[in-house]
């Protein structure tokens, strides 16, 4: 939204991810923005585009998201409430919304906030991948949210963008796993695990004979760390994408389900940096710079 929306914070913090030499984010929208300033949102959006593609950076832009870690499941568009200190990600809100996803009357609002973004960024390099739907199912919603999920890719492929598309898988329910391997064009996952399931979950991935990327990693606090999970992202000739990257208002550096209160974790559970832009550990940055740069010499 306007009142947040902060072009030169955007720009300092990913020359940081330029300097490691990371080369693509992947983001989350919000529909109550959208429905309520469509040209905005799309404005906004460009001008991030063209944030990243300075810095080297392509996009993965995700619609829709299920998850909810605080009191809000039905945002609404406004200014938002401040976020608690301690309670990790409190501030975070779904994608519609639980009831819309509920409700399939709702769901032409929701094909015309889909097909308008697509169709007006559909044959931009700077954005990479279409990631429809971030872990439907999460939230408490159960399989409520696999009509959704299919309508939301038809909706994409009606628009013909030159982008792949893809949902990424995150947990172990076989229909999700199965309707999301079956839909996509690349192949993209989540796991927080440590090293051994990740391993495990890369060769099962490996053998559907498509590109894949994980898209949703590093949890230090239960061995999903940069020096266990890099070599084998770099050996398997995966792709990585780590959550987070500035530590800030998510608070994501806390255990997940954290609340006001509860003593520190021992370590960081997510986030590479702290607010003042310096390393949280310098020896995983540099561990990701080498990676990086044995890929680009590999490639």
């Amino acid at each position: 939204m306007d009142y947040n929306f902060d072009p030169a914070l955007i720009d300092r913090e990913l020359a940081l991810a330029e300097g490691v030499g990371f080369n693509c984010a992947r983001v989350i929208l919000s529909f109550v923005v959208w429905e309520a300033e469509p040209a905005a949102l799309k404005q906004r959006l460009g001008e991030f585009l063209e944030i990243c593609h300075r810095r080297g950076i392509r996009v993965m832009v995700a619609f829709l998201d299920d998850c909810a870690f605080g009191p809000i499941t039905d945002p609404v568009f406004g200014r938002q409430p401040e976020v608690v200190p301690g309670w990790f990600m409190n501030g975070w809100t779904p994608s519609p919304g639980h009831s819309m996803v509920r409700d399939p009357q709702t769901w032409p609002r929701l094909e015309t906030y889909v097909k308008d973004i697509v169709a007006t960024f559909k044959d931009d390099p700077r954005l990479w991948v279409w990631d429809l739907y971030n872990e439907p199912t999460n939230g408490g919603m159960g399989d409520g949210s696999l009509p959704l999920l299919e309508k939301v890719f038809q909706w994409a492929r009606e628009i013909d963008p030159s982008q792949p598309l893809t949902v990424g898988e995150w947990n172990d329910n076989a229909r999700l796993n199965g309707m999301t391997r079956g839909l996509s064009d690349i192949l993209t996952f989540h796991e927080y695990n440590g090293p051994a399931t990740l391993e495990k979950h890369v060769h099962e991935i490996k053998r559907q004979g498509r590109p894949a990327i994980c898209t949703e990693w590093l949890h230090r606090n239960i061995g999903s760390t940069v020096a266990d999970c890099v070599p084998i992202f770099r050996r398997e000739g995966v792709g990585a994408i780590h959550w987070g990257w500035v530590n800030g208002r998510m608070q994501t550096h806390l255990a997940m389900g954290h609340r006001p209160g509860d003593p520190d974790p021992e370590f960081w559970q997510h986030d590479l940096f702290r607010p003042d832009h310096t390393p949280y550990d310098p020896q995983e940055i540099e561990l990701f710079r080498s990676a990086i740069k044995q890929a680009g010499q590999a490639a």
